[in-house]
């Protein structure tokens, strides 16, 4: 059988089978591709995507002798497991329903909560193209390479615990990352259950002053259930992600939201009161009052060395009212006589422990 390729030459086709293709796609990932022929390969998945909108029967010379695979439709990657992710139909017959779908080699790394293009087939379809992303949650993994860990959110909740016990610049670390990628934060103090004497003071203290900067703060316990529905009110109509510490209850939040999620759940270590991971891969879940949540899994450290010093002060809202108004231009908002931000600590205007959790971070970029 005989084709012709976009470039004009004639070759010779026999019909390929799934199992051939995806075969065939390994091959190809390891050998370098021109600049040339990423352009094509861009283009190519832009007229999947523009074809798939419309409606319109996609024939492109790389799938048409692939057997079994059904036309190109909508669907949300709900998780991810490297070589191969779950997708969730967005369009009838596949609406609403999961399907196991290997992925084009020469696509980007997908994550939970990309909308994509996919074709159905069995035992496993394929995901052909990646719609743009709206939004997405990013930080670097231990070798310091940017790794996406959610898609397409517009809400992201922050959960802290009394145990493990909550740490400022962690908090802020988050509400940076999120406010440099201008997704609306939310605090949520789960296990309120055990606050007792010996923390109270610390942790009205730290609601106090978030909620004094114009953050939302939540309270509320997986365990009795207080807050539940104020939570899930904020959640409805949104696509948001559970982030935090491992051993805050974050599984624990999503079991309560939604039961049929069964989530398993950690304990604390006994030595060191730190969370035990129990969520290995980012998961999408649609809650019973509306709206989606991403459960990621817990860590301990949110590094922000992806971004800039000014990214990073720009990320602490508060601050903003005094950026430009210290004496230096190149002020470093430590010890500089004239700094706008330090005056406005010694004027009580400024929160003290959010500038020295913004310096903190900044010496930590500077020793990377």
């Amino acid at each position: 059988m005989q084709n012709v390729t976009e470039s004009g030459y004639a070759i010779s086709l026999a019909p390929i089978t799934p199992d051939m293709q995806i075969n065939r796609e390994k091959l190809l990932s390891n050998r370098r591709l021109s600049k040339r022929q990423k352009d094509r390969i861009q283009a190519i998945q832009e007229r999947r995507r523009q074809r798939a909108n419309l409606k319109q029967t996609f024939n492109d010379e790389d799938l048409t002798n692939l057997q079994g695979l059904g036309q190109e439709t909508l669907g949300t990657v709900v998780t991810n497991f490297g070589t191969q992710v779950d997708i969730e139909g967005s369009e009838m017959p596949f609406k609403g329903q999961i399907y196991r779908c290997h992925k084009r080699t020469n696509l980007e790394p997908l994550v939970t909560g990309d909308q994509v293009i996919w074709r159905h087939a069995e035992p496993h379809g394929v995901v052909v193209a990646c719609e743009p992303r709206q939004s997405q949650l990013i930080r670097p993994d231990n070798y310091g390479k940017l790794r996406p860990v959610a898609a397409n959110i517009d809400r992201i909740a922050i959960v802290f615990a009394p145990k493990p016990v909550p740490h400022s610049n962690l908090l802020d670390r988050y509400l940076v990352a999120a406010e440099s990628q201008d997704i609306t934060p939310l605090l949520v103090l789960n296990k309120s259950d055990i606050v007792d004497r010996e923390n109270q003071a610390d942790i009205d203290q730290l609601i106090d002053n978030y909620r004094s900067i114009g953050y939302e703060v939540i309270v509320v316990s997986a365990k009795t259930g207080v807050g539940i529905d104020e939570l899930q009110r904020y959640l409805a109509e949104h696509t948001s992600v559970f982030v935090g510490q491992s051993g805050v209850g974050k599984s624990s939040l999503l079991n309560r939201l939604l039961p049929e999620a069964n989530m398993q759940v950690g304990p604390l270590s006994d030595t060191k009161e730190e969370g035990t991971h129990t969520t290995t891969a980012s998961r999408l879940f649609h809650l019973i009052g509306g709206g989606a949540l991403i459960d990621s899994p817990g860590i301990r450290e949110f590094a922000l060395t992806h971004l800039s010093q000014e990214k990073i002060i720009n990320g602490f809202i508060d601050f903003r009212p005094y950026l430009g108004n210290c004496k230096f231009r190149d002020c470093q908002h430590d010890k500089e006589v004239g700094c706008a931000l330090l005056q406005a600590v010694a004027d009580k205007k400024l929160l003290q422990t959010r500038l020295m959790n913004y310096r903190q971070i900044i010496l930590s970029q500077q020793e990377r």
